[in-house]
């Protein structure tokens, strides 16, 4: 072996072999940057895909926002105004009708009874009539001036049933105070107890409401007579 080659391998003997360098987590951290990890790689993407870009929402907002041009504005306030003279007008009709309705009530309550007048001025004629005949006869003919008085009865009563009013039924009818007025009691022969018995003044309806009761005379309870003792009647004897 040359002393050359003797001379290398002593230096390589007394020298130790270099060894690799490896960056420490310590060293890793001090320059600021990680270790690539593909779990946190994913997380992060799925955390920017969750979260909207505020720019294109914004840009999207002003697009979707109606735009009002000059023609659609004068349009709205055409309609307005319409509406508001719409409104004005029912208004005054309202208040034309409550006032007509107000009118037509002061007109019934004043004038109701014009048509039953009107019917009744014939039955006035009649009784004109029967009088001046009765006058002019001086009390002779006084058949004529009964029939006259009952043809006028006639009218009147055809007048006041035109008029739906109606003759209360009372004369042997039981004894009603909803429809009768009793003005007297006495005892009835024949007639069973609280029957009318006699009809003092005729009472009338108008459809279902009561204008007047009758009154009537009603028939009471018999008293049932005690009978005399025989020796009572004895007595009475000697």
């Amino acid at each position: 072996m040359s002393g050359e080659a003797k001379k290398d391998r002593a230096q390589a003997e007394e020298e130790p072999p270099a060894l690799e360098e490896q960056e420490s987590p310590a060293d890793e951290e001090s320059e600021g940057t990680l270790a690539p990890n593909p779990e946190l790689e994913e997380a992060l993407r799925e955390a920017a895909a969750a979260v909207p870009d505020t720019d294109e929402s914004e840009e999207g907002d002003e697009e979707s926002g109606p735009e009002v041009s000059g023609e659609d504005a004068q349009r709205l306030n055409d309609e307005l105004a319409e509406l508001e003279a719409r409104n004005l007008r029912l208004l005054a009709d309202y208040e034309n009708f409550r006032k007509r309705a107000l009118r037509e009530r002061q007109e019934a309550a004043r004038y109701g009874s014009q048509n039953l007048v009107k019917d009744l001025l014939s039955v006035v004629d009649n009784l004109d009539r029967a009088i001046g005949h009765a006058q002019q006869s001086e009390g002779g003919d006084l058949q004529s001036l009964l029939q006259g008085v009952e043809l006028v009865q006639r009218e009147f009563t055809a007048v006041l049933a035109k008029h739906h009013v109606i003759e209360i039924e009372a004369q042997g009818k039981p004894f009603n105070p909803a429809l009768h007025e009793a003005m007297a009691q006495i005892d009835g022969d024949t007639a069973e107890p609280n029957t009318i018995i006699d009809v003092l003044e005729k009472g009338y309806q108008l459809h279902d409401r009561l204008v007047r009761p009758s009154r009537v005379v009603v028939a009471r309870e018999r008293e049932e007579k005690a009978e005399p003792d025989a020796g009572d009647d004895e007595e009475n004897a000697d």
